[in-house]
């Protein structure tokens, strides 16, 4: 992990020059950032981040924002006293504040002659493909229209189940769905922090001592922490992008961080882990998987040296309830904590294990058409989760 005394001035000047030639930049604002110390909705914070913001819609560049902060404008309206603590209390919650946050920004951004759009989505809406390429497509032509795009998750029909959780993880989504080379996440924190409380200039994204390190939620009103964005910084480094986590209520921080001062924690992509494409990027972190498949040592090799898909010769055995086409996890029997892949099986459980029993001398009902030769996985549905060496 770099420290303060190994990162020198040069270094962040090096890499802040290619970013500030992101040609897409996401910014993602939290709830601690855009409330006050009573957790309600602060305009004069939400309008000089949107002064930030404004310079970067120009011919070379244009920014997407991540706004939370729906449930906690909707608790202000409503006047309660405390946060809803049922599911239905904080839909409606959000339901009356994300009007009233768009109104805000539209505001804010009206200043500056910039239109604003509102963009809700849920895991759910992702998870889909043909609905996560029509945002795709929204989106571009809301940038090739010049409006900001303003995204948040639609908490008003969120499930618990399905709910990103906090919108840190959304972000992470949207670098993918716009394909932005630079994610930055506003925080409350001063960037991340180590176990000397003396804040990260920067480091690999990867960087085992970051989890050792990392704080979780602190906020009244948010449902991150440090956690959260690191896990989120992963999703975007594995893009490819850069990630910079700032603090928000700091006066003029996105100048400052563009300017090249020494401010927050910027997260770096590995070096030795290939940038995922678009459609492997959503297989291994926007799909959750329905199970998990169990490999031996031959088809571990075969997966992470070879580039092979995943024959059903190699799996031992199985677990969950899935369908053809849905998202499952591989593992390897000798070592089941570390997922080494995820991938779109071309089986469901039932047809599985009908495949699975040949080994084991059982009649399959469609011996014809079964055979342990046949891919589970084939190798353009696989995207490998752990370096290859």
């Amino acid at each position: 992990m770099t420290s303060p005394s190994e990162w020198s001035a040069s270094d962040r000047s090096s890499l802040l020059r290619s970013l500030r030639r992101a040609d897409r930049v996401v910014v993602k604002i939290g709830s601690a950032v855009l409330t006050d110390d009573h957790g309600r909705l602060d305009p004069k914070i939400l309008k000089h981040l949107a002064t930030q913001i404004a310079p970067l819609a120009n011919a070379l560049q244009w920014p997407t924002v991540v706004s939370s902060g729906a449930i906690a404008v909707g608790i202000g309206v409503l006047r309660l006293d405390q946060r809803p603590r049922t599911m239905a209390g904080l839909q409606a919650a959000a339901a009356v504040g994300q009007s009233k946050l768009m109104e805000t920004w539209s505001q804010a951004f009206g200043r500056y002659q910039l239109p604003v759009a509102q963009m809700l989505l849920t895991h759910a809406d992702l998870a889909h493909r043909q609905r996560f390429l029509n945002a795709r497509r929204a989106l571009g032509e809301l940038e090739r229209q010049k409006s900001i795009s303003i995204i948040n998750e639609n908490d008003s029909v969120s499930f618990e189940e399905i709910a990103f959780g906090d919108n840190d993880e959304l972000a992470a989504q949207v670098t993918n769905l716009i394909d932005a080379p630079l994610l930055i996440m506003l925080s409350s924190a001063p960037g991340v922090l180590d176990d000397a409380n003396q804040r990260i200039q920067a480091s690999p994204a990867y960087h085992p001592r970051l989890d050792e390190v990392a704080k979780p939620v602190t906020s009244l009103v948010g449902r991150g922490g440090m956690v959260s964005k690191l896990r989120a910084a992963r999703m975007a480094c594995d893009r490819g992008a850069h990630v910079a986590i700032l603090p928000g209520k700091t006066p003029n921080v996105l100048e400052a961080f563009f300017a090249g001062e020494d401010i927050g924690t910027i997260l770096i992509p590995d070096e030795a882990r290939r940038s995922l494409k678009s459609r492997a990027h959503w297989i291994a972190h926007t799909l959750r998987p329905n199970g998990q498949l169990y490999v031996d040592a031959g088809a571990k090799e075969a997966l992470l040296h070879h580039g092979r898909s995943l024959l059903s010769k190699g799996i031992v055995r199985f677990e969950g309830e899935f369908s053809e086409g849905d998202s499952v996890e591989v593992v390897g029997i000798d070592e089941p904590s570390v997922p080494l892949a995820r991938g779109l099986v071309r089986y469901g459980t039932a047809t599985l294990q009908e495949i699975l029993n040949t080994s084991l001398g059982a009649t399959p009902k469609q011996s014809s058409a079964l055979s342990r030769q046949d891919a589970v996985i084939h190798r353009d549905d696989l995207v490998l989760l752990t370096a290859s060496g």
